[in-house]
């Protein structure tokens, strides 16, 4: 199936040529997994849609329209990926956001992706990213419209088997990968990195904080990386991931990240 757009409630893919969303990366975004519907992490996406469009200044988000939106999409497929794109809408030429903004609200939905088992059975492989982070902490921690970092990231490699790529700040700690946020066991403690300079505030690594309260929020240094006991990514689409090879360094999947795996999984009815 192709995918399915909808745009302010109508059935179109094409948006006016002096949207803000396309002319400066002026919104926010979600991508959402539903099942039958049903989107097991919808109030953490739209907390953090809320949450985005209060620091950009922008008008709150139709929640209510989103859903709707939501469930006339996916209606015809099983499992789902949604897109939610919200823009600053159009306005005048140059940055000065316009006084009373009239968002422009996009929902696409395609079949979600299967996620192949060896992915989650032995972890999957990553590498380092050239790419560095910029800091920026007005947007640290949105899912912002402007991921040209991330593509740039993600140009670095074209080995299939190499899954995602890990990117660090200006300063050299180890922030997040491409589209995921990092958990790491380093002498025997859990630790996930802030996002209060750069990086993405991702609703999965929410979920795993609220149910394991003993991982704490810090930096971890690429050393200190390389010597954890366990590593794994969090994705509101993947779920868990564990890491089984950290740029040619072979880990263990332990019990802490299957637990956490099997939460996630359940929750997001993930299926190999």
């Amino acid at each position: 199936m192709s995918l399915r757009c909808l745009i302010d409630g109508r059935e179109t893919q094409q948006v006016p040529a002096d949207d803000r969303g396309l002319r400066y990366g002026d919104g926010l975004f979600e991508t959402v997994r539903v099942i039958d519907g049903r989107a097991p992490l919808w109030a953490r996406h739209m907390q953090r849609l809320a949450h985005g469009c209060e620091r950009l200044g922008m008008p709150s988000p139709d929640t209510e329209a989103l859903r709707e939106d939501v469930a006339a999409l996916t209606q015809a497929y099983g499992p789902s990926v949604v897109r939610i794109t919200l823009t600053r809408g159009g306005g005048e030429r140059g940055y000065l956001p316009p006084e009373t903004p009239r968002c422009t609200r996009i929902v696409t939905a395609a079949p979600a992706p299967l996620r192949p088992a060896h992915w989650s059975d032995a972890g999957i492989r990553v590498r380092f990213c050239d790419t560095r982070l910029a800091v920026q902490p007005a947007l640290a921690g949105l899912k912002h419209l402007n991921r040209l970092e991330q593509v740039l990231a993600r140009a670095e490699w074209r080995d299939p088997d190499i899954v995602e790529g890990l990117m660090r700040s200006m300063d050299g700690a180890v922030v997040c990968a491409t589209a995921a946020n990092l958990f790491a066991r380093i002498d025997g403690d859990w630790i996930t990195p802030s996002v209060e300079t750069c990086g993405v505030a991702g609703v999965a690594r929410a979920e795993v904080l609220a149910q394991w309260p003993r991982c704490r929020i810090g930096t971890i240094e690429m050393g200190a990386l390389m010597q954890a006991e366990e590593v794994f990514l969090s994705s509101s689409v993947r779920g868990i991931l564990p890491v089984g090879d950290l740029a040619g360094r072979r880990l263990p999947v332990g019990d802490d990240t299957r637990a956490m795996q099997a939460h996630v999984d359940r929750l997001l009815e993930l299926r190999a």
